[in-house]
């Protein structure tokens, strides 16, 4: 016997396409003498019915607690001297950055990257070390709104929402529909006080 595992409007994320859907029809199939469904399949708007082992849920992603202590160290480049790479910033080196309290665990990128265009390289280091700050601020906003919405001004409110998605999409992973049914403790950044309020 099947049973329904989402149901409609339900968020789910179609793996088998890599794109997030709404549920619009859940459509038991019956068969004669059965109490219950013997398939359940989904309708998601993308031109076929997806049985529940194609969707997943999204849930809450518990690792990205801590997020503190993220800063940019500078790598020495072994396959370019600093006389090879005069137009980069810092000539003989790239940026790394260390998202552990030891140093090493990041991001990065391979030298033939970082040396087609260093520049872009160099903001995007700065920017992943500054998103933990960037998400806390985010994190900031939506809770002081949320404390009193109605005496938030309409542009304050709608940056608020705004930020609540942006967080929604960060703090958000994928799990199979079982591992979804029990609450799991949610990261401190998770932006629930909002939910009511934006």
């Amino acid at each position: 016997m099947a049973r329904a595992q989402f149901q409609k409007g339900q968020k789910v994320w179609v793996e088998c396409v890599g794109a997030w859907a709404h549920v619009e029809k859940v459509q038991p199939v019956w068969a004669k003498g059965f109490d219950e469904p013997v398939r359940v399949t989904y309708d998601v708007g993308l031109g076929r019915e997806f049985q529940g082992g194609e969707l997943m849920l999204p849930s809450e992603d518990e690792a990205g607690a801590d997020l503190g202590g993220w800063r940019l160290l500078r790598a020495r480049n072994k396959w370019q001297t600093a006389d090879d790479t005069p137009h980069h910033p810092y000539p003989g080196t790239y940026p790394v950055v260390v998202t552990d309290q030891a140093d090493w665990g990041g991001w990065r990128v391979p030298g033939a990257e970082y040396d087609r265009d260093p520049q872009r390289i160099e903001f995007q280091a700065r920017l992943l070390v500054a998103a933990p700050r960037l998400m806390t601020l985010a994190q900031r906003l939506v809770d002081t709104v949320s404390e009193s919405p109605e005496d938030a001004p309409p542009e304050t409110l709608a940056l608020a929402r705004e930020a609540r998605d942006i967080l929604k999409s960060i703090t958000q992973i994928l799990a199979a529909p079982g591992e979804a049914q029990a609450p799991a403790p949610q990261a401190p950044a998770a932006p629930s006080p909002a939910r009511a309020a934006a």
